[in-house]
């Protein structure tokens, strides 16, 4: 299963207990839905068509130019890029900027809609056009100012966001080109571009798109899942001028009405308990490997609950970013982006151990053995069930 598989902020177990319980929303949920399955079709399409980390049109470093008869997954397996080093990517022009286009589906399904707002241009008056606006630019600056890296790709893409797509759409997405927001059932869902964790949340979708190229299936699918959290987390704590100490933790936060019994869709700090709510249910989220969820690898089970068991690294993270203390992206954030980004350091399939065994690496890397960093890592894998052994 391909790493652009359906990416969206709103598990789909959510949204089918949402319709079997409201007659009153049903039909908008079920459009959700459907439209979900649709989006997915659509996602892995692309990743047929081109790698992660490179646009249409353009060739991987060293492919002759035109077609060949070898497919490019293919030739990725026979010819694994070499490692890489963490901090080695392109690093931001002085003069780098944003590049948003923010357009208006009016209600339709047809992308990208018209354009409304450009970069640099003065606000809209459209609340859902000018949030989505300001978190694409605080999402490119986590990424220029923090870490180095121009856009998702680290070559400048231009960030693209539609909003107001169809009625009463419960979600938004990364469709693997751009970013699409619902307004909500107005029921139960607020508009999707109110919380500006949930618009990082899914640019970070672009992001491992272009990097590590996370299956979106089981465990690989659940840490695709967690990075995404984790870089809500990070652009949310900075847009808030927040420490580890003093954030929430919650991704979400904004996207349930009052009606709903619950804080956000899911909780860092405390997995599980997010909401309880008697139509939309209870957070399933695990905080420990003990109580990992198993589940079928397939779309009415959250392909292995991708949504449900991100919950255990998410944990790790706040566990890892709590200790060491301060600005979550000066240290906790460094760590994952670099285990991110690094070339060929995860197989696009890796598992819990994997990835924790490989954060340890470019914690040792950057920061070296024994050092604060790496103890309160190896601490907090620990806490959620994982011993990363020495190497």
């Amino acid at each position: 299963m391909s790493s652009l598989a359906r990416c969206s902020i709103v598990p789909p177990y959510v949204l089918r207990r949402l319709a079997q319980a409201d007659p009153d929303v049903a039909a908008a949920v079920e459009f959700t839905l459907r439209d979900s399955s649709d989006v997915r079709h659509r996602r892995e399409l692309t990743a047929t068509r081109w790698p992660q980390g490179r646009p249409p049109g353009e060739r991987p470093h060293g492919q002759p130019d035109g077609p060949g008869i070898i497919a490019w997954p293919m030739q990725r397996r026979l010819e694994p890029e070499a490692p890489g080093t963490p901090g080695e990517e392109p690093r931001v022009e002085p003069d780098a900027a944003p590049r948003r286009a923010v357009h208006d589906a009016q209600h339709g399904t047809s992308l990208p809609g018209v354009l409304v707002r450009g970069e640099g241009t003065d606000p809209s008056g459209d609340r859902s056009v000018d949030e989505a606006y300001d978190g694409l630019g605080a999402t490119w600056r986590l990424l220029a100012e923090a870490f180095g890296r121009d856009s998702l790709d680290a070559r400048g893409l231009p960030l693209v966001a539609t909003v107001h797509y169809a009625r009463d759409y419960d979600n938004a997405f990364w469709d693997g080109r751009q970013m699409v927001f619902g307004d909500g059932d107005g029921v139960y869902f607020a508009g999707f571009t109110r919380s500006v964790d949930v618009v990082a949340h899914e640019l970070a979708h672009g992001l491992t798109q272009y990097t590590a190229g996370l299956t979106y299936v089981g465990q690989s699918g659940a840490l695709n899942e967690s990075v995404s959290d984790v870089w809500g987390a990070m652009v949310r704590q900075r847009v808030r001028g927040e420490t580890v100490d003093e954030a929430d933790w919650l991704i979400g936060a904004d996207v349930f009405t009052d009606r709903v019994q619950g804080v956000a869709l899911r909780s860092m700090a405390a997995p599980g308990t997010a909401y309880d709510d008697p139509v939309l249910g209870k957070d399933p989220q695990p905080a420990h490997l003990r109580d990992y969820v198993v589940l079928p690898h397939d779309a009415d089970n959250d392909n292995g609950g991708v949504h449900i068991n991100s919950g255990i690294p998410n944990k790790a993270f706040h566990l890892f970013a709590t200790a060491l203390g301060g600005q979550v992206w000066e240290r906790a954030g460094q760590v994952w982006f670099d285990t991110l980004t690094t070339r060929g350091l995860l197989p696009r399939d890796v598992d819990f151990a994997g990835f924790a065994a490989a954060t340890v690496e470019t914690a040792v890397v950057r920061h070296g053995a024994g050092s604060e960093v790496e103890v309160a890592l190896r601490s907090a894998w620990e806490g959620v069930g994982l011993e990363v052994r020495a190497a």
